[in-house]
């Protein structure tokens, strides 16, 4: 008796899309630029309180922050706290290409 597959169904890239969500472009971009946070305070070897205090919030929303809370946080407002740890930033707009329907929001992080 052989065991049946489960059924596999590729993503598509994003999985706030495959899970339907509302504005699921904007949610993986502020889940890039959130990573890019924790890479930045971990490369550092920054406390959430040395944190807050480079970012202007208190510990338990850097604690939000990092563990991809991000309801109560703008993309505008994580591309400061960014910059506010000396990150550069830059925004990049170009016409989508043909193979695209809609246009994307990418966030790339540079090594």
């Amino acid at each position: 008796m052989s065991k049946k597959q489960p059924e596999v169904t590729e993503g598509s890239g994003n999985v706030f899309a495959d899970l339907g969500l509302p504005y699921p472009e904007e949610m993986q971009a502020k889940a890039r630029l959130a990573s890019r946070i924790l890479d930045v305070v971990e490369q550092r070897g920054l406390t959430q309180t040395e944190t807050a205090v480079l970012l202007g919030i208190d510990q338990p929303k850097v604690s939000k922050l990092l563990r991809g809370q991000l309801s109560g946080f703008s993309a505008d407002r994580l591309l400061r706290f960014l910059t506010a740890l000396d990150q550069d930033v830059e925004i990049v707009i170009r016409p989508k290409p043909e193979s695209h329907i809609h246009g994307q929001i990418n966030v790339i992080a540079a090594e």
